[in-house]
């Protein structure tokens, strides 16, 4: 780790949240004579890697100059007042929790720049696109680094519209609705989280995330953090999503282009279980308790509804798209991460922390590897990809099926893989609850939550049996194997799933004193 002064570690992380911002609107501009390149539109992709890259850069950086020694402590700290008269401040600060979140949000988004230069998908103009993406990037990073409830809300809402007409322009068949189908759900729950944000402002007195934490709800009444933890909790289940709140993801992952749904499946649905973890545990901690035991069976049916559902995907004859079939693989693992988190324990909050991230390593890994199976099968529909004993990977793209398969394996939970871990601290964190929950409810919800776990097992080696394995024809047409562009888009993804994999403590030791702090009331 690298010695950086507190004030360069604060332009950092200001550059982190406003640079994408400042590339959007530089995007939109014509490029300067001498950046042209072949064509304005490869001028504006050149663009949106290299603004994409510094971030990323920064977020490196960033990690680098983190103290590792107190990642419980508030780093790289900006508290400007900015609205007085509310008591609203421009307060941005990384702990233990947020970094890994900021770092992935960067890397991913690079990768979608880098793949999007060699492969933009079909639409409008790469002008509007690029824009898009980083005023996406600039809503994602805000939400994992302000610490003011009132921002925290503008951030959170920053990436609706981005999203939308990534969807909407650049997506597949059935796109328009399932935009707005996306948009619908998450304004509709955006409503009434805001309402639950301004009762705990108004009647704590302050809008700061930090100060509230450290009250750990002292200055609350049980039925105002009931209340908050209601209105709150709708609005992030929405965005995670939980169960039943989840019925705008398969189709807007289905319609949306390769990294609309990298990009969805990465950091988007790590924003509402980030708020579950930064707001509603330290600041309504009572209203959370009496919630917890319903959060945790919504979780649980969300484990195995989702799981289900990809079983039935990937049925033979049911003509099941495999973009569909991932996104339904969110829902359950997505349960898993709120198991972790309604179990409010230090164990379970940490292993939910961990799947977040493995979650966004390895289904945006998952999602790269479909869109690249559909640009070449011109389809995701997994009867047709399994026509004539299966695509055959193996034979006919090796380096391609032997990732999918990669992937798939560590989307099931394989030990040694990043998967792993987090679910099964969530399991962990089942077995022995919080003081004040029911410990036998638990028990019950950990056993179908691991029942949960054969069944995703079951459905992802479905998948690549169908998809990989087969006889080879040749009079088939060969396929091509994995281009250089896109190697260079998804080993970072698969070397990290490996790395998380076999050293857990690289994340955990990053998180597990600032969830002891959080869950603590700041007190340690």
């Amino acid at each position: 780790m690298i010695d950086i002064s507190e004030s360069v570690m604060q332009l950092l992380l200001a550059l982190i949240v406003v640079g994408p911002l400042l590339g959007a609107v530089a995007a939109l501009l014509p490029a300067p004579p001498g950046l042209k390149g072949k064509s304005p539109d490869q001028a504006v992709l050149r663009h949106g890697v290299t603004v994409t890259g510094v971030i990323l850069v920064a977020a490196i950086v960033l990690a680098l100059g983190f103290d590792h020694d107190h990642p419980s402590k508030m780093q790289a700290t900006t508290d400007i007042s900015w609205i007085p008269a509310l008591d609203i401040r421009i307060h941005l600060g990384v702990d233990g929790i947020s970094l890994p979140l900021l770092v992935l949000t960067a890397l991913l988004t690079f990768l979608c720049a880098l793949y999007s230069y060699f492969k933009m998908p079909a639409g409008p103009s790469p002008k509007a696109f690029v824009a898009l993406v980083l005023v996406l990037e600039a809503g994602t990073l805000a939400t994992f680094a302000v610490l003011d409830l009132i921002l925290f809300f503008l951030a959170f809402e920053m990436v609706l519209i981005p999203m939308y007409f990534l969807i909407a322009r650049w997506g597949g068949a059935g796109r328009q609705a399932a935009a707005w189908k996306f948009i619908l759900f998450t304004l509709l729950g955006s409503v009434v989280m805001l309402l639950g944000l301004l009762l705990i402002g108004v009647t704590a007195g302050t809008f700061d995330m930090v100060a509230l934490a450290t009250d750990n709800g002292r200055g609350l009444s049980t039925s105002v953090q009931v209340i908050a933890v209601l209105a709150i909790g709708i609005g992030l289940a929405v965005k995670t999503p939980m169960w039943p709140l989840h019925s705008w993801l398969p189709d807007a992952h289905t319609a949306a282009p390769t990294v609309g749904s990298v990009l969805l499946a990465g950091v988007l649905l790590k924003m509402g279980t980030y708020g579950f973890v930064r707001i509603l545990l330290p600041v309504a901690p009572d209203g959370m308790r009496t919630f917890a035991p319903y959060l945790a069976a919504l979780a649980v049916i969300g484990i195995v509804y989702g799981s289900l559902a990809c079983l039935n995907l990937a049925k033979q004859g049911v003509r099941g798209d495999l973009k569909r079939l991932i996104a339904y693989s969110s829902v359950g693992h997505m349960g898993f991460v709120l198991l972790g988190i309604a179990t409010m324990s230090p164990t379970g909050v940490n292993g939910a922390l961990f799947a977040n991230i493995a979650h966004g390593l390895i289904t945006g890994l998952l999602f790269f590897l479909v869109g690249a199976l559909k640009d070449r099968a011109g389809t995701s529909d997994l009867d047709t990809l399994a026509e004539q004993g299966g695509m055959a990977l193996y034979g006919r793209a090796p380096r391609l099926g032997g990732l999918l398969a990669f992937a798939a394996v560590a989307s099931l939970g394989l030990p040694g893989l990043a998967g792993f871990w987090g679910e099964m601290l969530a399991l962990f964190g089942a077995f022995r609850p919080a003081d004040g929950l029911s410990r036998p409810a638990f028990l019950v919800f950990m056993s179908i939550a691991a029942f949960g776990t054969l069944l995703t097992a079951a459905y992802m080696l479905i998948v690549v049996r169908r998809v990989c394995m087969g006889p080879r024809d040749h009079e088939t047409p060969a396929l091509a194997d994995v281009h250089g562009y896109e190697f260079a888009a998804w080993t970072p993804l698969a070397a990290l799933t490996v790395l998380a994999g076999l050293w857990p403590a690289a994340l955990l030791g990053l998180t597990d004193p600032a969830v002891q702090k959080l869950l603590a009331g700041g007190l340690k």
